[in-house]
């Protein structure tokens, strides 16, 4: 395929038909798999390498840079995925791309060119309602992945018997991803109840000490409970998409 490809662009560019910068960029995505746009360089090789396509982090970039990603994975056939999305931002890209949709609260934009059934089971846990949009970007981000989803609220340490309520829940999932600040306690007790991975999110909710979320990121690097993984300060697209990842390994 590769080979006939090849010959098309050469039989194209000596004919005339195709100017050179024309032909170096069909080159580029034919060998790279790169679609360049003013502003980004498109991995459209991601989805092939990784098993989903490249991620837009919105902060920074303006909004015909995002609608051009999600332009070009469109002609690939590969689904949008754009976190920290403005209201700004999410109104014009879907003026292009209508279908997108916006979740204020995880700051996401989600187009779907591509449906992929549910396979494997996640569920976000969050400690308190304050971590709420970093939990909401695990679950968007874990749907767009193709995994079943599911959001358990409020169950933090200061009302154990909430979580002991939602002990059947959790023992469904395939993976936990739980999100937590203030001191941080609260994936070192889900993970003691359930024999699946956990990923731990710590977030910048709480009071001074809190330190901006260090403070329950090193409780939990420092989790007695072996199956508890830690990733960054509010990451919750990150939790999200190793839990995802985990999920779908079981599958």
């Amino acid at each position: 395929m590769l080979h006939e490809t090849l010959e098309l662009l050469l039989t194209r560019w000596q004919s005339g038909e195709l100017e050179l910068g024309r032909l170096e960029h069909e080159l580029r995505v034919a060998f790279l798999g790169t679609v360049l746009t003013p502003d980004v360089q498109v991995d459209m090789d991601r989805q092939r390498r990784c098993g989903f396509p490249e991620v837009v982090y919105a902060p920074g970039k303006t909004p015909d840079a995002i609608a051009a990603v999600f332009r070009a994975q469109q002609a690939f056939g590969q689904n949008s995925l754009a976190t920290r999305v403005t209201l700004e931002q999410a109104e014009v890209v879907q003026g292009e791309f209508p279908a997108a949709v916006f979740q204020p609260m995880a700051r996401t934009l989600v187009q779907i060119n591509q449906s992929r059934s549910g396979e494997g089971r996640v569920i976000v846990v969050s400690a308190g309602t304050s971590d709420r949009p970093i939990a909401e970007e695990a679950v968007e981000t874990a749907r767009w992945m193709g995994c079943e989803t599911e959001l358990i609220l409020d169950i933090g340490v200061a009302g154990p018997q909430r979580l002991l309520a939602q002990r059947d829940r959790l023992a469904q999932a395939d993976a936990i991803v739980v999100v937590a600040g203030m001191e941080g306690a609260l994936p070192s007790v889900v993970a003691g109840w359930v024999s699946v991975p956990v990923v731990a999110v710590p977030t910048s909710v709480g009071y001074g000490a809190n330190l901006g979320g260090f403070a329950p990121l090193l409780g939990m690097l420092n989790s007695c409970a072996a199956n508890v993984a830690v990733v960054n300060i509010d990451a919750g697209f990150k939790g999200g998409y190793l839990a995802g990842l985990i999920a779908l390994q079981t599958k």
